[in-house]
């Protein structure tokens, strides 16, 4: 039955900073909020160490997250361990298609964060935050006198060569192609005054070794007569994707990185529907936890404004009443 659809003012889909910052902020708001997600924590829970995030000077990033996902429901917020499969805009309201069941809102709150573009080899996973990671900005402090790999030829791993070199007392930045792959002008020529920053080119990657974590990398061409690298650390920065598919669904606008566009509160060019975290173009390039969580208050607040403004968003498709006479 229509009426048999459950109900909520916010429908927040995503699990990590953004997503509990804005069922956080939603709660105090008073509004009834519903959070779903499959992959707890987002890409902070897989981390490792943080220790750029205000009032912890070190924290495991999957602790951080369960500080968070705790604080929510402390205030009674709904959270579904599953994954939105499909989003449907309705006149005055949204309605999200999990596996098991349907839940209609007046407003959604997107913050699926991106997918990490990874180099595909065994343990790469299991011994992220061991020795491999995703960040240069999030973990090059924990790198200070190591030896770290580079893997990508893009401004991105040029940059956190750089920003790497600051501790690390020698990076390898590691590419396939015979040339970087256009990086800014700037960035270029402080790569080329960073003497610790050595650059191998036409070179890969192809396994990665050690016990309980990343010890050592092997390599397709030899370097200094032998194909193992030893390191103490290896970011993989070759890309990542928004996961912006729920946004498609209903029409929002993206950019030309597939990033959701949104103003400075959040709103996207739907109507009801906001975006908080890395899928965004809200923050630029700086795509941390810290700028996730600003963004997942944000969004909460200007769907309180929305729905405050608009209280009977959904109830005239819920009462069954034609789909013309809801409230858009």
């Amino acid at each position: 039955m229509e009426g048999q659809v459950p109900q909520y003012d916010v429908l927040i889909v995503g699990q990590g900073a953004a997503g509990f910052s804005a069922a956080l902020y939603a709660a105090r708001y008073q509004m009834k909020a519903v959070v779903f997600g499959d992959k707890f924590g987002g890409e902070t829970a897989i981390g490792g160490a943080i220790e750029n995030y205000p009032g912890f000077p070190s924290i495991d990033g999957f602790d951080l997250m369960l500080k968070m996902r705790e604080q929510v429901e402390g205030y009674g917020v709904e959270i579904i361990d599953e994954k939105v499969d499909a989003l449907t805009r309705l006149p005055g309201c949204f309605q999200a298609e999990t596996e098991e069941a349907s839940y209609r809102g007046k407003s959604v709150v997107l913050a699926v964060g991106r997918e990490r573009r990874k180099l595909g080899l065994p343990m790469e996973e299991e011994w992220t935050g061991r020795g491999v990671s995703y960040c240069s900005v999030c973990d090059a402090p924990l790198y200070r006198g190591k030896t770290a790999g580079v893997v990508g030829g893009g401004n991105a791993a040029v940059e956190g060569a750089i920003l790497l070199a600051r501790y690390a007392e020698k990076v390898y930045l590691v590419y396939r192609g015979d040339r970087l792959t256009r990086p800014e002008p700037i960035a270029l020529r402080m790569l080329e005054d960073t003497p610790n920053v050595e650059v191998l080119l036409s070179t890969q990657v192809t396994a990665l070794q050690g016990e309980t974590g990343l010890d050592a990398v092997s390599l397709d061409r030899p370097l200094n007569g032998s194909h193992e690298l030893t390191l103490d650390g290896l970011f993989v920065e070759i890309g990542a994707d928004p996961r912006s598919k729920l946004g498609q669904d209903v029409g929002v606008a993206l950019n030309d990185q597939g990033e959701i566009v949104v103003d400075k509160l959040m709103r996207t060019s739907v109507e009801g529907v906001f975006a908080a975290g890395d899928l965004t173009d809200g923050s630029g390039n700086l795509k941390q936890t810290v700028t996730a969580a600003a963004q997942g208050a944000l969004a909460a607040t200007s769907a309180y404004e929305l729905v405050s403004t608009h209280p009977c968003r959904c109830q005239c498709h819920a009462m069954g009443y034609p789909l013309e006479a809801a409230v858009v």
